[in-house]
């Protein structure tokens, strides 16, 4: 493949942009070689400025859950704009967003809409502080929940690709105030709560983690996070900002039959646009100003346009469309993991609905210490011979690969030709 322009463009942007890139998976740091520059979307695929085409399983790192640049989601984007970009006062379309959002997912009683993930998850540990007064939070190892300073500790993910699990400039008196435990650990988080239970003010998680590779709760995982917090006043926060609406209409606690107190949306939600959401229980979220004493606010909260991306998305995710993505999800996991059995290539391939990861590794993924233990060299020989055949993987063995609605039997197909040959 020629590359030549978007080799150009990444010296350009290297002299004024930050490693050239504004966010740093995109660097391909992880994998060796250039980024592609991407021109344009279309469906499930990608063209990047020298004209090369692929099959897109990036999807904006999970949002193009119908495609990119999907006719009926982009006719209402239009139309939104035209009436205006940003009013900064209240719309008729926040409300039916609200509406429409809190009946797809019970456990949201009242919510309140940002603009990013890390905004999400940084307002609802923020909420869990103010309605139990009290201060340390407990996550999990590898699970990545935006760059807030209390959450970049061992966050896996964009992190972990370059080695450092804890960001430099978080202060340590506010990481103190972080509590990590191993993902699917009951034990341990039992333990803890023993220690420092009346301290705890939230736990939060990724109902299935994205961000050291998908990997899944073990049965009574998400179980125990909620009714340990229910046993010592704690709050249960899902960080569904990669799971919502992908794993099923009512995203990942759908799935488990789960009812956190608070929950984080993203991605999906904002149908590819900035949009996010932080909602849950009504005692909880009526502590959030004007009602209460905890602040957060956003002049661009609730953006017009970004909301009707949303209200458009949300309204095509059927059944029917959730039963077609498990459907090529069977295929595909199948498909890599009989390619590398017929080559003896150790590979785990670990799938929820339509977030997938092969894992070079021969034994089960389970948490952090299981992720970083696989064969970093050969994904990047997979993912450089995927590239090559047209096959847009994401840049890091840390990350979940996507597929949409758009992706047919055929993109499978091509899909699995090339990862045999990768593979090999």
């Amino acid at each position: 493949m020629k590359r030549e322009q978007s080799k150009a463009l990444f010296e350009r942007a290297q002299r004024v942009i930050v490693a050239g890139v504004n966010s740093p998976v995109r660097a391909f740091r992880a994998v060796g070689g250039d980024p592609p520059f991407i021109e344009r979307g279309f469906g499930a695929r990608l063209y990047d400025a020298d004209g090369n085409e692929y099959i897109d399983y990036v999807g904006s790192w999970g949002p193009a859950i119908l495609g990119h640049a999907d006719p009926q989601v982009v006719e209402a984007v239009r139309a939104a704009l035209g009436m205006g970009l940003s009013f900064g006062a209240p719309t008729r379309l926040e409300v039916e967003f609200a509406e429409l959002v809190t009946t797809r997912i019970p456990s949201l009683e009242l919510i309140r809409c940002v603009s990013s993930g890390t905004e999400a998850t940084m307002s609802a540990i923020r909420v869990a502080r103010g309605f139990t007064g009290r201060d340390v939070l407990v996550k999990f190892e590898g699970c990545y929940h935006g760059h807030a300073d209390h959450l970049l500790v061992k966050a896996g993910s964009g992190a972990a690709t370059f080695g450092e699990p804890d960001s430099a400039g978080v202060p340590e008196a506010i990481a103190r105030l972080t509590r990590t435990l191993p993902y699917n650990d009951v034990a341990a988080l039992e333990r803890t709560f023993a220690e420092v239970g009346s301290s705890i003010a939230a736990v939060i998680v990724e109902p299935v983690v994205g961000n050291m590779g998908c990997v899944p709760p073990e049965p009574g995982f998400l179980q125990a996070i909620l009714e340990l917090c229910r046993k010592h006043g704690a709050v249960s926060i899902f960080d569904e900002v990669m799971t919502g609406f992908r794993l099923s209409p009512s995203g990942a606690q759908g799935l488990y039959g789960m009812r956190p107190d608070l929950t984080a949306l993203g991605k999906i939600a904002g149908g590819g646009m900035p949009l996010a959401i932080y909602g849950g229980r009504r005692d909880i979220m009526s502590k959030v100003a004007p009602l209460g004493p905890v602040y957060q606010a956003g002049t661009l909260s609730g953006n017009p346009a970004a909301v009707t991306a949303g209200l458009a998305t949300l309204r095509r995710l059927d059944a029917a469309l959730y039963a077609k993505l498990e459907r090529l999800g069977a295929r595909l996991e199948s498909g890599l993991r009989d390619a590398a059995a017929k080559l003896g290539v150790p590979l785990r391939v670990q799938r929820v609905g339509s977030m997938l990861t092969p894992f070079f590794t021969d034994g089960p993924v389970r948490n952090w210490s299981d992720s970083a233990r696989q064969d970093k060299e050969r994904f990047v020989r997979f993912h450089r011979g995927m590239l090559e055949r047209g096959i847009y993987w994401p840049a890091s063995q840390y990350e979940a690969a996507f597929f949409g609605a758009a992706h047919t039997d055929d993109d499978i197909d091509r899909t699995l030709v090339a990862a045999s040959e990768a593979l090999a």
